[in-house]
């Protein structure tokens, strides 16, 4: 009769002795380059009461890591030159001094880039994670949670997008922006999408985009594409981008239309030299609601988000769309692939 004996849980005794991080050694100007980051070590922290151990299983690679390598305000505090990088992951709680987090616990959490790290459970977003059978585990840091729930927010909390709309997402090859435009197109809306350059286009047509857009033509052509594209006027805009993009498609909303502003891409290399925005008028032409927002600020919603996610993929009605990094070590160079525009869907780095 083989053994039913259930394998003993990890101890801080079958730990390693220390830990790795990737720390910020210089802040970057405009896009980051390797030498902005250092590989470096430091002893495995004992944990006091009430904290968990977490060893990182996928880690998050997210443009809005950018702003927090800045020495200059945001919603986060910036991240200190030889700390840490801050970031999303994914992890398995492998130490635990609190009785609701057991060892073995799956958990999301606004982490480090370090592949194990404390947490106490107020941590930012910390949510458990039961993965369903035949799902992999990095689906449950993209469209299955973070990038998933963000995209629902913006496009129903915050969107407020209605079948028979039209909603226009910029980034639409991008992590959030794929799957905002499979969700759109779950919920009956005619969906065009924004993406850089032809080859990004032609994925988001076939993940259901009514109209796909090359942006990096020229701006009167570009113009020109989406008045074809929606020639009535656009009711929601998922805006990923910010910059001239936001500029042109104020004009193009109909009355009453929304505006989710979740991320500013363009101007994320170079903050200090944004763009000004010259169409604001429109919000008043027009009587647009634009909207700003993160995706914890609507923590009342994020239950009835995640079962939406997981019956349309159980449907195959979303399909994730990832680029895998593996090992520790490449969460830098991933982070740096993303920021030249160099990738498609949801990065992640398993661990």
């Amino acid at each position: 009769m083989p053994d039913q004996t259930p394998p003993a849980a990890p101890t801080a005794a079958a730990l390693p002795a220390t830990v790795r991080h990737i720390v910020l050694r210089r802040r970057p100007v405009g896009v980051p380059t390797p030498d902005c980051f250092a590989l470096v070590e430091t002893p495995m922290p004992v944990l006091d009461d009430g904290q968990m151990l977490v060893r990182m299983r996928v880690g998050s690679v997210d443009p809005a890591i950018r702003g927090f390598l800045d020495d200059r305000p945001s919603y986060l505090p910036p991240v200190a030159i030889d700390a840490p990088v801050t970031g999303m992951s994914l992890g398995e709680v492998v130490a635990s001094r609190h009785a609701d987090w057991p060892v073995g616990t799956l958990v999301r959490v606004l982490g480090t880039w370090s592949d194990h790290y404390v947490i106490t459970p107020d941590a930012l977003g910390l949510e458990r994670v039961t993965p369903q059978p035949g799902v992999p585990l990095r689906a449950y840091m993209g469209a299955l949670g973070p990038v998933g729930l963000t995209a629902w927010v913006g496009l129903v909390a915050v969107g407020q997008a209605r079948p028979g709309d039209t909603v226009l997402v910029s980034a639409a090859a991008g992590a959030t922006g794929s799957t905002v435009v499979q969700l759109a197109r779950a919920m009956g809306c005619r969906v065009v999408g924004l993406a850089g350059g032809a080859d990004k286009a032609a994925l988001v047509q076939r993940l259901g985009a009514d109209a796909a857009i090359d942006h990096r033509v020229a701006p009167d052509a570009l113009a020109t594409a989406l008045d074809a594209a929606a020639p009535q006027g656009i009711d929601v805009y998922f805006d990923n981008v910010g910059g001239p993009l936001l500029d042109l498609v104020l004009p193009r909303m109909r009355e009453g239309g929304r505006i989710a502003l979740c991320g500013m891409i363009a101007q994320y290399n170079d903050a200090d030299h944004p763009h000004g925005v010259t169409q604001l008028w429109q919000l008043v032409v027009k009587r647009l609601t634009l909207r700003g927002f993160l995706t914890y600020d609507h923590a009342d919603r994020l239950a009835e988000a995640q079962a939406m996610l997981d019956d349309l993929h159980g449907r195959g009605q979303l399909v994730p769309l990832e680029n895998v990094h593996r090992g520790f070590e490449s969460l830098p160079g991933a982070f740096i692939a993303l920021m030249q525009g160099q990738t498609t869907g949801k990065t992640l780095v398993e661990i």
